[in-house]
């Protein structure tokens, strides 16, 4: 059996769904984590809406993460069990990745890295990108939740006062790490006096 790793590795996938903002948000705060290991699983799609929606690109994604692996490298840690990590999260999700992840398909290391941290009782994070819902993905979304995953659709909210984008960045992040317990200092919270 192998050694217990010594930071707590975390999976992040980026898919070809709108919202890339808040996956470099996400992977710029995991790595200033000192007690985090990030592997991130870039699939194809992501890295065309990447282009489309930043100036960031792959390279960039790579200097953000510990590993990064592209969705044919099926043989990589993430898709094992053996292979320990304390969750992963899908941001953003594609409407394709929850459905292939809802109905247990493995057909890319995205797919087959959510199957295994399902069946290893793992957190897993979905945060969908798509509106309006049809019933298919409502289907697909209530699935996945049943066999185990949390659903955050992308759908920040306006207690904290954003002036700025990333204002409405931070606080969708901050909910996804409060998901997997990590700390941070992306904001305040409800109840804080000072917004």
């Amino acid at each position: 059996m192998s050694a217990k790793p010594s930071k707590k590795r975390l999976v992040v996938a980026l898919t070809g769904a709108s919202g890339m903002p808040y996956a470099l948000r996400l992977l710029e705060t995991l790595g200033r984590t000192a007690a985090i290991e990030t592997h991130c699983i870039l699939s194809n799609a992501a890295k065309k809406v990447l282009a489309l929606e930043s100036d960031t690109t792959a390279e960039t994604v790579a200097q953000l993460c510990h590993h990064v692996y592209p969705e044919e490298q099926i043989e990589a840690g993430p898709a094992s069990g053996s292979w320990r990590h304390a969750g992963m999260i899908v941001c953003p999700c594609s409407m394709a990745s929850l459905a292939a992840i809802a109905n247990g398909l493995g057909t890319n290391l995205v797919h087959r890295a959510a199957d295994v941290t399902l069946k290893e009782g793992r957190p897993l994070i979905l945060v969908v990108r798509e509106t309006p819902f049809n019933r298919v993905h409502l289907r697909n979304m209530l699935a996945a939740s049943e066999a185990g995953a949390v659903v955050m659709p992308a759908c920040p909210g306006f207690y904290h006062k954003p002036r700025t984008i990333d204002d409405l960045v931070d606080q969708l992040v901050a909910r996804v790490l409060d998901q997997l317990g990590v700390e941070h200092e992306l904001g305040k919270r409800w109840g804080d006096k000072v917004l």
